[in-house]
């Protein structure tokens, strides 16, 4: 399979690539991204792009399956608008130039508790993206909403407390449900859901992801 990325370089859409890489059924990956992943393999094409002339590139959105792993938060996007235009507006420009190109099949990161009716402006905007990619009828849908994520970068210090306490927790027996997930874990179950899943459309949640 041919697989498209966009959010490449955080840190879940890193570990894909990665993921994509060691598998022998994706014989190509192409990654569109701002800046270079600094990844050097024969089986990756990257295209630096300008998202918002994505048009321009156009011709190369092209293969069997695309993921989405974009997302930020409004403290790293500094307004709203900038959060609305990251997080809804650029995977939807890039959905519907995939589905005119005749790919097939797309998986979605969004998050747990994703609604877009939500009064959470990160939940109603990951819902709202749900269900724009899923008018577009793609034959294949997958979407995962995991809950918290472990990184491998240390510079959030915040998150790796939590999610060391959680862990702790869960050794306990409390909080199952509320245990971390690596971003690693994450990219193997969405590489493999294309893969082994039938036509339709699928929301796998956080509980379920752990046991896919």
């Amino acid at each position: 399979m041919k697989a498209l990325i966009i959010g490449a370089t955080g840190a879940t859409g890193m570990d894909l690539v990665n993921v994509l890489l060691q598998d022998p059924d994706y014989k190509e990956v192409v990654v569109f991204v701002r800046r270079p992943t600094g990844i050097v393999h024969i089986k990756l094409s990257e295209l630096v792009v300008d998202f918002d002339q994505i048009e321009e590139v156009s011709a190369s959105i092209k293969g069997d399956v695309w993921f989405s792993c974009l997302g930020t938060t409004l403290k790293a996007a500094g307004s709203k608008e900038k959060h609305w235009h990251i997080d809804y507006e650029i995977p939807v420009r890039f959905a519907h130039i995939a589905k005119r190109n005749g790919i097939s099949r797309a998986v979605l990161l969004s998050s747990y508790g994703a609604l877009s009716k939500s009064n959470v402006s990160y939940l109603r905007i990951k819902g709202q993206l749900e269900e724009q990619i899923a008018s577009l009828a793609f034959d294949q849908y997958i979407i995962f909403r995991p809950g918290i994520l472990l990184r491998k970068d240390t510079d959030r210090l915040g998150e790796e407390v939590s999610a060391g306490l959680l862990n702790f927790m869960n050794g306990l027996g409390l909080f199952k449900k509320f245990r971390p997930m690596p971003t690693s874990t994450l990219a193997e179950k969405m590489a493999k859901a294309p893969k082994v899943l039938e036509a339709g459309k699928y929301v796998i949640e956080r509980d379920e992801i752990f046991g896919f």
